[in-house]
């Protein structure tokens, strides 16, 4: 498996992009605006959409992705996310207000997309690729995944405050290979990061603190303002797990 990273930042700006993760060449694992800088062949190929939550970062260019290739497609994009995601999407994004519908565009019986709900812990098989839902503590309803080669595994909280029931599901992982964690905010901003449900340095290495299997760590989710800064505080109080900036286009193979 090779998952490329589209974007990885909290917000844009320098040529930040927000989530988004391209799994060999069919799937992408949330669909922030990394997701535009695709080329039309790169769009066409994309299958499935695993989304962690609603929030705008990590589903900006889904709508845009649907209009662009819909119509040169033979079979929906399969979107796969909890219930309360999906229910989520269909209330406040695709409810022909902020954009059309797209699970009925052009008919309910040959639509561009297609959700698929996926229970918390619930496996998808695509192939010889594993995709599983894990715990995330946000303050929407929110899941990260594990993708799972066969050979090796890679973890994406996705966004999430302390979780025990996280690292309890990764801690589970024999084959992990690579984490992808956020820190959102700096730890001078810990009552936003407490009151938005992510991590801050500080509480970023207390989550590591859990972790019982090795690993390579990267951060991501990190904001163009502080983000470098923000790093370096990781970095002071996480030294002993040797965390990494995720860096866009970066490319992780398991």
């Amino acid at each position: 498996m090779k998952l490329r990273v589209l974007g990885c930042s909290g917000s844009i700006g320098g040529g930040l992009r927000t989530t988004a993760f391209l799994l060999d060449d069919d799937i992408l694992i949330d669909g922030g605006t990394g997701v535009g800088d695709l080329t039309l062949d790169e769009l066409r190929r994309i299958d499935h959409v695993f989304v962690t939550h609603s929030h705008l970062d990590h589903v900006a260019c889904i709508p845009f992705l649907l209009d662009t290739v819909g119509a040169q497609r033979d079979r929906p994009v399969t979107l796969h996310a909890s219930t309360e995601t999906i229910a989520n999407l269909r209330v406040h994004l695709f409810n022909w207000k902020l954009w059309p519908d797209f699970a009925a565009i052009p008919s309910e019986q040959a639509p561009y997309l297609r959700y698929q709900p996926m229970a918390l812990g619930e496996s998808v098989r695509l192939g010889r690729r594993t995709i599983c839902s894990l715990p995330a503590n946000h303050v929407v309803p929110a899941v990260g995944y594990h993708l799972d080669s066969g050979s090796a595994s890679l973890v994406f909280t996705g966004d999430t405050a302390p979780c025990d029931a996280l690292w309890a599901a990764v801690n589970r992982i024999e084959n992990l290979r690579y984490l992808i964690i956020e820190t959102a905010f700096s730890n001078l901003e810990g009552a936003l990061a407490e009151a938005s449900k992510h991590l801050t340095p500080d509480l970023l290495a207390g989550e590591l603190g859990k972790l019982r299997r090795e690993a390579e760590i990267f951060i991501s989710h990190l904001k163009p303002v502080d983000g470098a800064s923000t790093m370096e505080e990781v970095r002071a109080v996480a030294a002993a797990w040797a965390p990494r900036m995720l860096e866009h286009a970066q490319v992780l193979e398991f």
